[in-house]
């Protein structure tokens, strides 16, 4: 089982990135995707999720009508658009996948954002 993110880096405020996140190894299209973000001294918190078929999303307050999350079930991936980020955006961001219904997880390694001028 493998959970690849990709697409962090360091962005000015107000800019945007779009992180990836590359699953193999296991049935895709079973698992809820979430995207967590951590920063240090702090307990990971949930950005943003989506259901198994994509036709249903939750993000954090903080996130809301910055972020969108997606998934293609096609090829395996979840991505993370992020728009007009702000410093608190900050950090190190995971990808998640749970199986629907079970508490069975995997976490990817986690790529880092970072917003500064």
């Amino acid at each position: 089982v493998q959970l690849v993110e990709s697409g962090g880096g360091l962005v000015q405020p107000g800019g945007s990135l779009r992180l990836s996140c590359a699953a193999s190894g296991f049935t895709f299209s079973s698992y809820v995707m979430s995207w967590y973000r951590q920063t240090p001294g702090k307990e990971r918190e949930l950005v943003a999720d989506i259901t198994i078929g994509g036709g249903g999303t939750l993000y954090a307050d903080s996130v809301k009508g910055r972020f969108t999350i997606s998934r293609d079930n096609a090829k395996n991936t979840v991505d993370l658009q992020m728009n007009s980020l702000n410093p608190d955006d900050t950090a190190v961001y995971y990808c998640k996948a749970r199986l629907f219904g079970r508490t069975l997880e995997y976490w990817g390694q986690g790529t880092q954002v970072t917003v500064s001028s």
